[in-house]
């Protein structure tokens, strides 16, 4: 089976689809799509076909497009179910999607490419004004999440092995730091983050280590 990911360096959900990749140990080309030059790479006709949201990232299997990081995740788990990154038991599996969700729709989204363009070039929001905003939104949902797993004990989101959920939090707090937030008041959040970035499969996920890291 050939995948081929079409990702962005420093896109949260191009990150996460990454370390699914790198956890699952599946071989994969990157095709790197600039978010930033020439008014964006994922406005274009080309991309537009193969996603017509024009976000990314995009996973081609066998020239297939696939787009939606969480159903990409979801296809992988079905697909390639080991090493697993859900479960067997379903109120485990349940939990697990609902703190993954928590962040993929509902802190991420808030502070992504567009909304921060939509801040700067409609609303007129200066540099301050833009950070409350960030800040207000990703502290809210990210204390959500730690009182989400408050009682798990890890090392991981929920237990001794990776999941979707860590897969998701990894790249929320990497933003969470380009933001400047304080993340000192999610202990268990970071822990997890902890026990991730301990993994050599997810730190070749990192942005930095991306052929188009700028």
């Amino acid at each position: 089976m050939t995948l081929t990911l079409y990702a962005y360096w420093r896109s949260s959900a191009s990150y996460r689809v990454r370390i699914a990749l790198n956890l699952k140990d599946l071989p994969y080309a990157i095709v790197p799509v600039n978010l930033i030059r020439e008014g964006g790479e994922h406005r274009q006709k080309e991309y537009l076909a193969r996603n017509p949201q024009g976000l990314v990232p995009t996973l081609e299997v066998n020239g297939v497009p696939l787009t939606q990081s969480l159903a990409i995740l979801e296809w992988l788990e079905e697909e390639y179910p080991s090493p697993p990154l859900l479960p067997r038991e379903p109120i485990a599996r349940a939990r697990i999607r609902s703190f993954a969700l928590a962040i993929a729709c509902d802190i991420s989204p808030l502070s992504n490419l567009m909304v921060r363009a939509y801040l700067d070039r409609v609303l007129k929001h200066d540099a301050v004004a833009q950070q409350a905003w960030h800040a207000h939104w990703i502290s809210r949902g990210l204390a959500a999440c730690e009182a989400m797993i408050a009682g798990e004990t890890g090392p991981f989101c929920f237990g001794n092995a990776p999941t979707i959920a860590d897969c998701v939090l990894v790249p929320q707090l990497y933003n969470a730091r380009r933001f400047g937030i304080e993340l000192a008041p999610f202990p268990t959040l970071l822990r997890a983050e902890a026990a991730m970035l301990a993994l050599p499969a997810v730190l070749r996920a990192a942005p930095e280590a991306q052929p188009d890291a700028a």
